[in-house]
């Protein structure tokens, strides 16, 4: 019988952290922004461009290619390492971007919080998916 193999769960909190990126992350009394720059009322941050949510949302992507490789057993042991190392750099932009942008009036919102949650299981799921893929015999 087949079983469910860690690399896919972080592949769905992968998933989970790019679509909260379409959610606010940032909000005060008179509107709200997403982490990709999207603005709804008046709030001056995140500024226009390319920025760390964006950045976030790509290595996300990244994430999920690197723990769908290692839970389909290609280049798992490689894999498992990435995910791991991208789900740590993802939570480490995700401090940044609120380092950078959580200050009075604005103050975090939801969508953050799920990315921050998101993100730090992920980071446990991936230790499982590396353990996993380094314990199995070639």
């Amino acid at each position: 019988m087949a079983r469910l193999r860690p690399g896919w769960l972080v592949a769905l909190c992968a998933l989970v952290v790019a679509v909260s990126a379409w959610l606010p992350w940032l909000t005060t009394h008179g509107g709200r922004a997403s982490a990709i720059g999207g603005k709804a009322g008046s709030i001056d941050v995140p500024p226009p461009g390319f920025g760390v949510g964006q950045l976030i949302v790509l290595l996300a992507a990244t994430l999920i290619v690197a723990a769908a490789m290692a839970a389909r057993r290609l280049s798992p042991r490689l894999a498992s390492a990435a995910a791991l190392s991208l789900s740590l750099i993802i939570g480490a932009l995700i401090g940044w971007y609120f380092r950078l942008y959580v200050h009075a009036p604005v103050a975090a919102g939801y969508g953050l919080y799920l990315a921050a949650a998101t993100v730090a299981v992920a980071a446990v799921l991936s230790v499982l998916t590396m353990v996993v893929a380094w314990g199995e015999t070639v």
